[in-house]
């Protein structure tokens, strides 16, 4: 494995594609069949509102994920992913802080976001980084959303 580097990408772009394939791959193995990573047109990923990256060792996209408007206030945290072979390795929180450095010079005071049941390691990791639990609030009944405060509110 070489050196990683972030990039930013748009969602339609080749470099997303390997994590889009193993996001729904590891959702039908986790959840079962389903449009998980389909519920957000590719657009409203794009600026100026929103962003996607991708970490590459190479040829290879190790991780990923993206934001998008919520509200005025909020970006949501979407399309988070970690290639397995590279999993343990902090590879999420770098992603994970690439989108909330974004985030903020956008103007967004919080990320949100929302993982499931048969996510145990994604759980930890949003606890475990101080992100507070605000229960569903999206359109899978069984999802779990988090939020964190980006800046302090004025």
């Amino acid at each position: 494995m070489g050196r990683v580097k972030i990039v930013r990408v748009r969602l339609g772009d080749p470099e997303v594609a390997p994590l889009l394939a193993g996001l729904r791959l590891e959702y039908e193995v986790r959840y079962g069949p389903g449009d998980a990573a389909d519920d957000v047109p590719a657009a409203e990923f794009d600026p100026p509102s929103g962003a996607f990256v991708v970490l590459r060792d190479g040829d290879t996209t190790v991780a990923g994920g993206g934001i998008r408007r919520f509200d005025d206030a909020t970006a949501e945290v979407k399309r988070m992913w970690t290639n397995p072979a590279y999993r343990r390795q902090g590879h999420a929180l770098t992603v994970l802080a690439e989108l909330e450095s974004i985030a903020s010079g956008l103007g967004y005071r919080r990320v949100r976001l929302e993982t499931g049941y048969a996510q145990p390691e994604a759980l930890a990791m949003y606890r475990r980084l101080g992100f507070v639990e605000i229960g569903n609030y999206g359109h899978y009944e069984s999802a779990i959303g988090f939020e964190r405060t980006l800046i302090a509110d004025l």
